[in-house]
């Protein structure tokens, strides 16, 4: 009976195991994306984030531009 404790716990760490390193690599990508891109491509994919906030919110921030 005891042997199943461990052989559970071993699953559980290894579970734990796999999801903290999918975890890691998906905010890996996601920062990827930005170190690797020059500033005008950082400034347009920022200026489209910007739009298609203003569409969903019907313009609203662009009261909050200067």
């Amino acid at each position: 009976m005891r042997i199943w404790k461990w052989v559970g716990l071993a699953g559980v760490v290894g579970v734990t195991a796999v999801g903290i390193a999918a975890g890691t690599a998906t905010v890996r990508r996601k920062r990827r994306i930005f170190v690797d891109a020059n500033p005008d491509e950082l400034r347009i994919r920022l200026h489209e984030r910007l739009r298609k906030a203003e569409e969903r919110q019907g313009g609203v921030t662009r009261l909050l531009r200067c």
